[in-house]
């Protein structure tokens, strides 16, 4: 908890975790918003994919951290 900085935005140890937790929020909430989407208007499938999409890029940010994390 001192001053120095080594150039990320999170502390060791919370960045995988909570990314984590994001990405499988979004795939829950993806998969909770299929069927009504399916069973609704054509308009209504774009809020699966946008979470799906969100789920991606929370996994790809996890891996990053890990990669990071690896190399230090």
């Amino acid at each position: 908890m001192g001053n120095e900085s080594d150039g990320t935005a999170f502390p060791d140890g919370f960045a995988v975790p909570i990314t984590g937790l994001l990405a499988f929020l979004f795939a829950l909430m993806a998969g909770m918003s299929v069927f009504p989407a399916l069973s609704g208007s054509l308009g209504d499938i774009a809020l699966p994919i946008i979470f799906g999409a969100a789920s991606l890029i929370s996994f790809r940010l996890r891996q990053r951290y890990i990669a990071a994390r690896d190399t230090n």
